[in-house]
């Protein structure tokens, strides 16, 4: 249940959901290793559809998007291949996702439609993927919900195209992290346990992906994204310092 409902919320903003899955998964006992195999098999059947939802609605804006992912695909090889302590990244991850939503909160802009506005570095879109990318592949999650606050605050695109590139993202990501982890002679997964996780989160991820395009505008999708993060946050802090 709590996988379904984390897919539904996630998938409606945009992500795949890999952080609060670690967060859950880290409760039960289930060695690390396998938890982040179980996260990013998760985030790729969860955004899986989002992508495609977004295709179909002509929201990807693939001349903006390939910067960010070109470099972002080999260090989330690199990030999931490598070890890295649990507990210390965790306790970072919290403080970062609380002060990157507080800060969206209180934003009150939202980017205008006009191209001379959303005109974007390439060298600064390849920074973002590839920082992001190594980041995520070390942790066992997408990314997205790294890039969607950076991408807010800095007037990336709109709220709508935003999240549909953080869908991407995470997709890429996602299986690039994965394959860094099979790599590594200490894999493991479980798929009997893996199979049902990843049964539920593909319905929950249909119905979220639908509700993102039928209830929300762009404002509350930049809202909903805020308060997701600093719950996401919060979790993770009460679970790691208390």
């Amino acid at each position: 249940m709590l996988f379904f409902s984390v897919a539904v919320l996630y998938s409606s903003v945009g992500f795949g959901g890999g952080s609060s899955y670690l967060t859950i998964l880290a409760l039960t006992g289930i060695v690390f290793t396998q938890i982040r195999a179980k996260a990013l098999l998760c985030n790729i059947v969860v955004v899986s559809g989002n992508v495609l939802l977004f295709h179909q609605q002509k929201t990807i804006d693939w001349k903006k998007i390939i910067p960010l992912v070109i470099f972002s695909i080999p260090f989330a090889f690199l990030g999931g291949y490598l070890k890295i302590s649990q507990e210390f990244f965790f306790i970072l991850l919290g403080f970062t996702l609380l002060f990157t939503s507080f800060t969206m909160w209180i934003s009150k802009r939202l980017v205008k439609t006009n191209l001379d506005n959303l005109r974007q570095s390439t060298l600064k879109n390849s920074i973002f993927g590839g920082v992001i990318g190594l980041i995520s592949g070390v942790v066992g999650i997408g990314g997205g919900i790294f890039l969607a606050p950076l991408l807010h605050l800095t007037n990336w695109d709109t709220p709508k195209k935003i999240a549909a590139t953080a869908s991407l993202f995470i997709l890429v990501n996602s299986i690039a992290g994965l394959i860094g982890q099979y790599q590594n002679p200490d894999f493991i997964i479980d798929w009997n346990l893996t199979t049902i996780l990843l049964f539920t989160v593909f319905i929950g991820g249909q119905i979220g992906n639908r509700i993102s395009s039928s209830y929300f505008t762009p404002i509350q999708l930049k809202k909903a994204t805020a308060i997701l993060i600093a719950f996401v946050s919060l979790r993770i802090l009460y679970n790691y310092i208390f």
